[in-house]
């Protein structure tokens, strides 16, 4: 029965396998990084879990497994290595079915799994740390809800969603799943390696962290969910405290008796990592954006699988394997000799390993220690053979009645001579990883790199460090000039009050920063000359360029700047859509008051701007188009606006009259400013950011309209509606995840994908303006722009008055001569321009709204007024 159990585990020693031979191709092999990190945590880890909760429930509820109940295992074992087969080769592959068949079957094991340790809990008499088995049972629970947050991230999510999963994913798979099984075990496993005294009060802390730990991962869950990842991390805070909270248990049997053998040690630093592994990961979803959060995730996961995971598996099966053979204590010490060999040295190295990698130390360092800290971790493989082979020999020598071939006594495997030796190795991969690039150590001394076109330039060992200052909308110096060969590291410092900046040359790219804050961009030995920009949506093309001229050669400018390095292809919308929001048109209300506050709070969010069509708007107050204000001449306006974005905004009323100096200026992100004006001149006005690139950030939705009436009043009408026309230059995005930031560079070449009323195309189609036959319908209209004109006019209808830029062309039909009878069919105005026209519906019908430049009302800015009997 035993050789059955040695055939399950050799499961668990194919997946380790596989791993290493993963990471030794991973150049070649498709979404290398993921299939090693689910080769150890799907395929080792999750077997082993199954494996160890099986063992330690029948131990601590004396049940005996019969050889049915092994078969059992078996074929639960082989299945569960299926079902992960088939995602390791689903997600790869893009096969959505494989990884979703694939999820079920891990899923439909470990509820196998489950369903077991409930019947033995059943058959069982009442004992203690049955706690334990509640873990296990919660554990088991979170499989399916973790798998298929997996099989979700696999079908294919935009950047909003996929960052909402993959923290419910892994948290979820790593928390719940493992985390909980790792807490119920090591109640009495932890004494058990340590060959100790247990902790009297384990099972009551055991008891008492196990709700804090269940809520943490709800919070955790459904933080991320709801996309609000700040509550996300607080649930891993929890998570976290109900850790401490249980781990108090596991300080005394350490002072009883510190590690001597790898076992223990390691799992001891794979917990430690786990501690380190899990603030890191909170920080990170609580800071992170969309993007940021998944493309960073890779060194979380680096410390959660190399860390945790791997240095918990080997230490529980340094411990475990040798048990599990039998034949007494010196066969246990035959095999333990093997797993326990250079024991301090492959400690040392993987844990101080781990920490230089995450210095900033040049990629060659970090591929040189990389590569030392795998061969420690796999040196687990050949040592655990060996260490199996010598417990059978030392099983068939006692059967044979020979002396035991090792002393009673184990030694001390964690020595200092091991730790010297561990530092002495990670000092020489330093060292041939800074000899592989020199200029990161400053040496002189280095091979040659290759250029564009062929040639060879050889590291010159000269360090080029540069200043550079972000200043408003430009980099000063805006270029270096360096020598081939030359290492250059560039220190980039935000002068800018108003602004976040970055710099991006290459394919490196700073942190954006604030004012004050400084970062540094290593570009490494400079081959050819290169530019270099502010990736800040406008910014680039307001002039945030830096050139770094190598020799005597000119950089070559990027032919196509795009926003943020996506493919903008022309948006086109699906006209069937349904919007899924409406702006409201009708015009506030007059009031009595003569001192009007608003708060204004500038927004960055996915909002539809056709049917269809998603865009990341810059906005005030969350709406595609700011909110309308309304007054009259001599009353007062106080404005509060509030930075909730990631660049610098602001804004400016061209109904005031005031200097523009403080309140137009732009503030940055967590800003606030007041900005106070008397209304002093009738008319429609129009107001914006005035951040630059202003063009961007008009038709990024950052405008609206603001009504100042004469002190008398203009006169009432039935119905008024505001329309603000405006551009959107936007990308084919289909849904909120998929928006992304407007393109400048298609401001500039003044090619809209949409002109529109209210921010939205053809939105007052689908809901049409409303009136009936003979009423008076006044619709106050403002050209926001940037660039595109309007000639605003109702298909059917006809104005009898029309008022533009403070002052009456026609009023009820009568012309500034007094000429009376007049009518008009067109409100002409110029970006920045307002007025209003009126008119009075004779007939029952659908009158088009529209610019009546025909190519712009085919672009969206048409609408439809129903009238009504």
């Amino acid at each position: 029965m035993r050789g059955r159990r040695s055939l399950r585990d050799f499961t668990l020693i194919l997946w380790l396998f596989a791993a290493g031979v993963v990471a030794i191709i991973h150049r070649w092999v498709p979404e290398s990084t993921w299939l090693m990190v689910h080769l150890i945590a799907l395929g080792a880890i999750t077997h082993s879990l199954i494996v160890w909760s099986s063992h330690f429930t029948a131990a601590l509820l004396r049940t005996k497994p019969d050889d049915n109940a092994k078969r059992i295992a078996d074929i639960r074992s082989g299945l569960l290595a299926v079902g992960a087969l088939l995602v390791f080769i689903g997600v790869p592959t893009a096969t959505w079915p494989l990884t979703l068949a694939g999820a079920v079957v891990v899923s439909a094991m470990v509820l196998w799994h489950a369903a077991l340790i409930v019947r033995d809990l059943r058959r069982a008499l009442p004992g203690r740390f049955r706690i334990t088995m509640r873990y296990y049972l919660a554990a088991a629970a979170f499989v399916p809800v973790g798998a298929g947050f997996g099989a979700t991230l696999a079908w294919g999510l935009g950047d909003r969603w996929h960052a909402n999963f993959l923290v419910a994913h892994t948290m979820t798979m790593i928390l719940g799943w493992v985390g909980l099984t790792l807490v119920g075990t090591l109640v009495t496993f932890w004494p058990t390696v340590l060959r100790t005294r247990m902790d009297d009060r384990a099972e009551a802390l055991a008891k008492q962290a196990f709700p804090i730990l269940l809520t943490g991962l709800a919070v955790t869950i459904g933080g991320s969910l709801a996309g609000f990842r700040p509550l996300a991390a607080v649930g891993i805070g929890i998570y976290a405290l109900g850790l401490i909270w249980f781990g108090r248990c596991l300080i005394q049997p350490l002072r009883n008796r510190l590690p001597r053998e790898f076992a223990p040690a390691s799992i001891l630093a794979g917990v430690l990592w786990a501690f380190v592994a899990l603030v890191g990961t909170a920080v990170h979803v609580w800071r992170a954006d969309d993007i940021g959060l998944a493309t960073d995730y890779s060194l979380l996961s680096g410390i959660w699988v190399v860390g945790f995971l791997l240095q918990l598996v080997t230490g529980a099966l340094s411990y475990l394997l040798p048990s599990a053979i039998g034949g007494g204590p010196r066969v246990i010490r035959a095999a333990a000799a093997y797993f326990d060999k250079w024991a301090a040295a492959r400690l040392t190295v993987i844990n101080l390993g781990m920490v230089l990698f995450l210095l900033p130390l040049s990629s060659w360092a970090k591929v040189t220690v990389s590569t030392l800290v795998m061969v420690a971790l796999a040196l687990f493989l050949p040592l655990m053979i060996a260490g199996m082979r010598a417990a059978a020999l030392e099983k068939r020598a006692a059967a044979a009645g020979e002396e035991p071939s090792l002393p009673a006594e184990r030694p001390n495997a964690l020595t200092g001579s091991g730790l010297v030796a561990g530092v002495a190795a990670l000092a020489v991969a330093l060292s041939v990883g800074f000899g592989m690039d020199p200029g990161a150590a400053g040496l002189p001394i280095a091979q040659p790199v290759t250029q564009a076109g062929g040639e060879e330039v050889a590291p010159t060992g000269k360090i080029v460090r540069v200043e550079v200052a972000a200043v408003d909308m430009r980099f000063e110096p805006s270029s270096i000039e360096v020598e081939p060969g030359d290492h250059v590291i560039i220190e980039l410092t935000n002068t800018d009050p108003t602004n976040l900046h970055d710099l991006m040359i290459g394919n490196v790219r700073t942190p954006r920063i604030g004012v004050g804050e400084t970062a540094e961009l290593d570009l490494g030995v400079m081959t050819q000359s290169i530019q270099g920009w502010c990736t800040v949506v406008g910014h680039r093309q307001m002039g945030m360029v830096f050139d770094v001229i190598v020799g005597d050669t000119a950089p070559a400018a990027d032919p196509s700047p795009t926003a943020g390095g996506h493919d903008h292809q022309p948006a086109t919308g699906n006209p069937d859509a349904v919007l899924g929001h409406i702006v409201d048109p009708i015009a506030p209300a007059r009031t009595d008051a003569t001192v009007h506050k608003f708060d204004f709070v500038a927004t960055e969010e996915p909002l539809e701007v056709a049917p269809g069509v998603w865009q990341r708007r810059w906005t005030f107050n969350g709406q595609s188009v700011g909110p309308t204000l309304r007054g009259k001449v001599g009353d007062i306006f106080e404005i509060t606006l509030t930075n909730d974005g990631t660049m610098g905004h602001s804004i400016d009323f061209h109904a005031g009259d005031v200097a523009p100096d403080e309140p137009m200026r732009t503030i940055a992100p967590g800003e606030t400013l007041i900005y106070r004006f008397e209304a002093k001149r009738a008319g429609v006005w129009l107001y914006h950011c005035a951040t630059m690139p202003m063009s961007a950030h008009i038709a990024a939705g950052m405008h609206g309209a603001v009504i100042i009436e004469p002190e008398e009043g203009w006169p009432t009408v039935d119905r008024e509606y505001v329309v603000v026309q405006s551009e959107v230059f936007t990308t084919a995005a289909a849904t909120a995840e998929e928006a992304v930031d407007i393109d400048p560079s298609r401001v500039m070449a003044e090619r809209p994908d949409f002109v529109v009323f209210n921010g939205i195309a053809n939105q007052y189609d689908q809901e049409p303006f409303v009136a009936k036959v003979g009423e008076t319908v006044r619709f106050y209209v403002v050209v926001a722009g940037p660039n595109r004109q309007s000639a605003f006019h109702v298909v059917g209808g006809q104005f009898d008055t029309v008022y533009r830029e403070g002052g009456y062309l026609l009023m009820n039909g009568v012309d500034a001569f007094g000429n009376t009878g007049g009518g008009g069919q067109a409100l002409a105005l110029q970006p920045a321009e307002g007025g209003f026209v009126e008119m009075t519906p004779v007939e029952a019908g659908h009158y088009p709204v529209v610019n009546h430049v025909m190519v712009d009302a085919e672009r969206g800015a048409h609408g439809t007024l129903l009238v009504t009997d």
